[in-house]
């Protein structure tokens, strides 16, 4: 910058141009003698002086600019000039005004001019409007710490289920980021319509038990009846508020309430107060609706959680009930198979071979007729040995009388050794007998192992390992078959393939165990059950 040309006693005068240049700056460009007067001034600068006000020209900067008698000092501002001609060097401060109900920020930056000896004789001040660079810092700031108090919840209730808990930890978490005491959670009772308290601090139980209040009524039903957020500087004063009597008694003032949202649907309210007057603020506002936006849908995930966890409580109960129907069904089959159609079979098999020896003795020449007495007695024995061989199917009378590994190892012999598949069984530590609900399981896997190991493996060699300690059952069953895709068996379909695995792992989870079932193409199957005691 050109160099005032200074004569004595006088007022510099700046050339033409430099005048020309500074009038052309939207920032406010003064020049300041060393005892902080006014020696000249934009036309920025100038414009800001109403018609008839005094000019600034010739008057004291803290004068014109912050109607001070003495110059500027901390604590409220600091002066850069006084810096400017202490340490000879550029100095810049931002100084806070509040007009008219809002406030201003001006960046101030002095400069120094010095003579042809390098004393400073002057400073340049030039002065900038940073309220909007200040109000767009402050959103930042202020979206900044909504997105850190949003992970912070986040992070806490993460992973988390239960209802409760998370309503819990979310209410502590967001005293803590406001640094507040007193707070609730109401949620929205589908069937009462009513907003209650299901998590709450700072309150009373008489309160939290005692607020009810319909959608509409009370400041929290206004919330959740238009979804938009409402702050009070003292809710005690407010005739909206809901039991005034049990308001005061608490001693409650300062007030928000947040509704929380879920796909655009108000489930409940986030009440946070203080027995302080006008405590919370617009920011609080903006950050806590954030919240709420968050945990209205952490709370619809929980529930829909619950309801699913209690959807699969159901369906565990009915397929108990189903399997335990199933098992004394076959009981009463078997009986019946036994009191009834077996004894009449015997009963039929011995008169037909009565019949054959009475006519035999008789001398009867009827070949026919002794061919088809002969080929229906065949039948009847044939009968009652598949009619036993049923009743062993539902109900093996070696699982009743000697217990799980010789009702398996005989099972697994009758059915494979048949068919030309050999069988290999180890039991460890299964002398004892095992509780019955295990003892069914473990046989009915078993069983259906053994039967599609008949079925569908084309295998050689079988075997058979059940270990059992205080703890736990392991039972194992493994072929040299074709072996199968697992993965491709995802669910039960229509023509009932993948039925039997899902019945047997639907079985031993119902007992507490679990099932894994290891088998590729041209790999055999190896089948592994684990039951605690």
């Amino acid at each position: 910058m050109a160099r005032a040309k200074e004569t004595p006693n006088k007022i510099p005068i700046l050339d033409i141009t430099l005048q020309d240049l500074v009038d052309g700056l939207e920032d406010e460009l003064l020049v300041i003698d060393s005892n902080y007067r006014v020696i000249f001034a934009n036309s920025a600068t100038l414009r800001k002086f109403q018609e008839g006000d005094e000019s600034p020209i010739g008057r004291l900067c803290y004068e014109v600019f912050h109607d001070r008698d003495t110059p500027c000092s901390p604590p409220l501002w600091k002066c850069p000039l006084r810096e400017v001609l202490q340490k000879g060097h550029s100095s810049t401060v931002v100084h806070s005004q509040h007009t008219l109900g809002a406030d201003k920020y001006i960046k101030v930056s002095a400069y120094p001019l010095r003579d042809h000896y390098g004393n400073t004789k002057h400073i340049v001040e030039l002065r900038r409007d940073v309220s909007a660079e200040r109000e767009l810092e402050s959103q930042i700031l202020r979206r900044h710490h909504q997105l850190l108090a949003l992970s912070h919840i986040s992070s806490a209730i993460s992973g988390l289920w239960d209802l409760d808990a998370i309503l819990r930890i979310a209410l502590d978490n967001v005293l803590e980021i406001i640094n507040g005491d007193i707070g609730g959670i109401l949620l929205l009772d589908e069937e009462t319509k009513k907003l209650h308290y299901r998590a709450q601090r700072g309150l009373s139980a008489r309160f939290a038990q005692e607020v009810r209040m319909r959608i509409g009524e009370g400041i929290g039903g206004r919330v959740a009846q238009t979804g938009e957020p409402i702050l009070l500087d003292d809710i005690s004063k407010d005739p909206r508020a809901v039991h005034p009597d049990l308001i005061s008694a608490e001693g409650l003032k300062g007030f928000i309430s947040i509704p929380l949202k879920a796909k655009d649907k108000v489930i409940g309210v986030m009440n946070l107060t203080s027995h302080v007057a006008g405590r919370f603020s617009a920011d609080d506002v903006s950050l806590l609706s954030s919240i709420g936006d968050y945990l209205g849908t952490a709370i619809d995930q929980a529930r829909l959680y619950d309801r699913l966890a209690k959807a699969g409580e159901r369906y565990q109960t009915l397929l108990q009930h189903s399997l335990a129907a199933q098992e004394d069904e076959r009981k009463r089959i078997a009986r019946e198979l036994h009191d009834e159609t077996s004894q009449s079979l015997t009963s039929l098999t011995l008169n037909l071979q009565a019949i054959i020896q009475m006519a035999e003795m008789k001398g009867v020449d009827d070949t026919e007729l002794m061919e088809k007495l002969k080929a229906t007695h065949s039948y009847a024995i044939h009968a009652g040995h598949e009619v036993v061989k049923l009743m062993k199917e539902l109900r093996p009378t070696l699982l009743d009388e000697l217990g799980l590994p010789a009702a398996i190892h005989r099972y697994a012999k009758d059915t494979l050794q048949a068919k030309g598949i050999e069988v290999s069984a180890e039991f460890i530590g299964a002398e004892k007998r095992l509780p019955p609900e295990v003892e069914v399981t473990l046989f009915r896997v078993a069983q259906g192992v053994i039967g599609n190991i008949l079925e569908h493996s084309m295998a050689r060699n079988a075997s058979i390992r059940l270990v059992c300690s205080a703890r736990e059952c392991l039972l194992y069953i493994e072929d040299d078959g074709k072996g199968f895709n697992v993965n491709k068996i995802k669910r039960v379909d229509p023509s009932g393939r993948g039925a039997g695995l899902f019945t047997m792992k639907e079985r031993v989870k119902l007992v507490g165990g679990v099932c894994r079932i290891d088998s590729r193409p041209r790999k055999g199957t190896r089948v592994e059950v684990k039951v605690p005691l």
